[in-house]
């Protein structure tokens, strides 16, 4: 089983429009609606590929009972979420049909009580128990101390499960510095940790921070990785238009499920890039494109170089 943790878990709508214009009404062609939040993302790609997956972080409201409604449905994904006094977060994503650009409104989330938090931690020690890897993905509800990522990846590696952490700002650095399996970051949070913006540089940087592996998606840029074993890039054939909310979160599906299936590094980084630019083709936040993923997984070029002995 491979464990997703959203702390601060949404419910994602998807509006689209002939053109945005500021200051202009719109008509709304489509309105699709998903659970959200990172890790919800991951785990429904997670489940696409084949792998059984549970979801815990913390759930409120009448927006979280949407959340959980809609996760019940979802072939594969077990619910595992905590309630919460709050109300969970919306997350609109309204898509230019036009252009394909997308323009992104995140509410902040509940408020999470001192109670709150605690029950999670000992939900989560427990849940660690049975799960083969575990990912820790996305930003901290108000009330859940900033270093709380640091010591959810100190608890999974006293338990001995693989931790990988994809977050950012403080809650990123903190949680670096608690040694994960791997981070990642893209190529803004990448820089706004270490201080450099050239990425080979910055990835052994943010490793000499503690991560001990480091893939930074650079958007049209494919993958960069920086690991023990060596230093690869994967790059798409070609850019895709589309609406690329939720394609790290594919990439990070990409590179967990590479890791639990003990795949060597070149493939679980073109699995990740295929996963991505195909998310970018789905319709919906959090979704990929099979038929566009299975096409690119054998055009992804990789290059890099095995680490001497």
């Amino acid at each position: 089983m491979i464990l997703t943790v959203t702390l601060n878990t949404a419910l994602d709508l998807t509006y689209r429009v002939r053109t945005l214009t500021p200051h202009a009404s719109h008509r709304v062609s489509e309105v699709i609606e998903r659970p959200g939040g990172k890790g919800l993302n991951v785990a429904r790609v997670l489940a696409a590929l084949g792998h059984e997956v549970t979801v815990t972080g913390f759930t409120g409201g009448a927006t979280g009972r949407a959340v959980q409604d809609q996760l019940a449905t979802a072939s594969g994904v077990t619910d595992a979420l905590l309630p919460v006094s709050g109300a969970t977060r919306r997350t609109i994503a309204v898509v230019d049909e036009r252009t394909g650009d997308t323009t992104q409104l995140n509410e902040p989330g509940p408020v999470v009580t001192p109670p709150e938090w605690s029950a999670f931690q000992e939900a989560y020690e427990d849940l660690l128990a049975s799960a083969d890897a575990v990912a820790l993905c996305g930003s901290l509800p108000p009330g859940v101390p900033v270093g709380a990522y640091a010591g959810l990846v100190r608890t999974a590696r006293a338990a001995g499960v693989p931790v990988l952490l994809d977050t950012s700002g403080e809650p990123l650095r903190r949680g670096v510095a608690a040694r994960p399996d791997l981070i990642k970051p893209n190529a803004d949070e990448l820089a706004e940790l270490t201080g450099s913006h050239e990425p080979q540089r910055a990835t052994q940087d943010a490793r000499r921070r503690g991560a001990h592996a480091v893939v930074a998606s650079l958007g049209t840029g494919g993958l960069l990785a920086a690991t023990p074993e060596g230093r690869w890039r994967a790059t798409p054939p070609a850019r895709l238009h589309g609406n690329p909310t939720g394609a790290g979160d594919s990439a990070v599906a990409g590179l967990l499920s590479g890791l639990v299936e003990h795949l060597p590094w070149p493939d679980r980084l073109a699995r990740a890039a295929a996963l991505s630019a195909a998310t970018v083709a789905a319709p919906a936040a959090g979704e990929f494109d099979r038929g566009v993923y299975e096409e690119l997984l054998d055009r992804i070029a990789v290059t890099g170089e095995v680490n001497a002995a």
